[in-house]
């Protein structure tokens, strides 16, 4: 998977009947959050990330 395939697949998924959440909106929102993450110490950026991943299984 392609940094662009990973943006397609998160808009697909986001973009419900509720929310109306396009690709560019998207792939902004996660531009944004990597731009956080660079700026991070590599500690706290995959503290961050392992976070995200344990909620994302919980909710799996």
């Amino acid at each position: 998977m392609t940094l662009s395939d990973f943006y397609n697949e998160v808009a697909r998924r986001a973009d419900t009947d509720k929310t109306h959440i396009g690709a560019a909106e998207t792939k902004r929102v996660l531009s944004e959050a990597f731009k956080i993450l660079v700026g991070l110490d590599s500690a706290t950026a995959a503290e961050i990330i392992a976070k995200g991943l344990s909620t994302a299984k919980k909710k799996k």
